[in-house]
């Protein structure tokens, strides 16, 4: 395996797609072709919430870098047993932002026998709206998009294939659990202060997508916006017979004190909420409500594609025909 340079497959290839997040290390498994759309066939994850392993020069603790070593080992020996041709391996905030993100770096392209592409907040965004923009097509118009992971927030609008605006700010999931609730379950003067915090950081990014058209679709793209959908939201008809999701704003933050007064180890009981989201769904709800409010947004659609599926698509297109 090794993605260095593109090779060009005039049949389809399977591809695997490593994505080394602030909460999961995931690695995603697809048939591609040049011209086709992607099919994943595998999905693999493990759970590792950096964001605990976080000390307070701002370094990766030596527990963390041996639990995401052993985690890109357990994908990188997936990827092989599925016959993977080439591994895409990608890394976000968590990594990119640690002091001593150079040292874990080196160790996990030691792993993987390759270079880790490592990927800047924009460049984030940029990939995760591209996977939207295909979801959803040419004729979906204006489309601004919201992605949170554990260390960041994406947001990114446009009418194009890429967006003409597209910021990343700090306040993923983990982030503002770890720094704002962290208690269990979190008091109301907790959640104000996430509150608080969480417009301030977008006031002034909500003035500069104020410039961008009206969007068409609103959407949301990552796994806890999907699970908060499925708790706070509802289906409504999509294309093909397929159902799509909707998260209503008012919904969402009736939610919230609801799911503050619940332990993280109870949440799960709970409509759409896994075990890998437990710990941090409040602030993913607290931070996904603001920024609805910011932007001026009343509800959202959720898109089933986002950074794995933008990284996929983006290298299918220098597959030759």
């Amino acid at each position: 395996m090794g993605a260095s340079e593109p090779r060009h497959y005039a049949r389809s290839v399977r591809l695997g797609v490593l994505d080394i997040g602030s909460n999961t290390v995931h690695l995603l498994v697809a048939n591609a072709r040049a011209g086709g759309r992607p099919t994943a066939t595998t999905s693999h994850r493990s759970v590792l919430r950096l964001m605990r392993y976080l000390q307070p020069d701002g370094s990766i603790s030596p527990e963390g870098v041996q639990g995401l070593v052993d985690a890109v080992t357990a994908a990188c020996e997936r990827a092989r047993a599925e016959g993977v041709d080439e591994l895409l391996a990608t890394a976000t905030s968590a990594v990119r932002e640690a002091t001593n993100g150079e040292a874990v770096i080196a160790q996990i392209e030691e792993v993987l026998g390759q270079p880790l592409q490592v990927l800047g907040g924009e460049t984030e965004a940029r990939f995760t709206y591209l996977a939207v923009r295909r979801w959803f097509g040419w004729s979906a118009g204006q489309i601004l998009l919201f992605d949170i992971g554990g260390g960041s927030l994406e947001i990114a609008g446009g009418a194009d294939e890429l967006p003409d605006l597209a910021e990343s700010v700090p306040l993923g999931a983990g982030r503002s659990t770890v720094r704002f609730l962290p208690h269990d379950p979190p008091s109301t003067d907790e959640i104000d202060a996430l509150r608080q915090h969480a417009m301030s950081v977008l006031a002034p990014v909500a003035e500069r997508f104020a410039a961008l058209p009206r969007p068409d679709h609103v959407v949301g793209s990552s796994k806890a916006i999907r699970s908060l959908a499925k708790l706070a939201g509802y289906p409504v008809p999509g294309w093909s017979g397929i159902d799509r999701m909707v998260l209503p704003r008012r919904e969402l933050k009736d939610w919230i004190p609801r799911l503050a007064r619940i332990p993280a180890d109870a949440r799960e009981a709970l409509p759409g909420i896994t075990a890998d989201r437990t710990f941090q769904i409040v602030a993913a709800a607290v931070v996904v409500e603001r920024a609805m409010k910011a932007l001026e947004v009343e509800e959202l659609e959720v898109s089933p594609w986002a950074l794995r599926e933008g990284v996929l698509l983006r290298y299918i297109e220098s597959l030759e025909y």
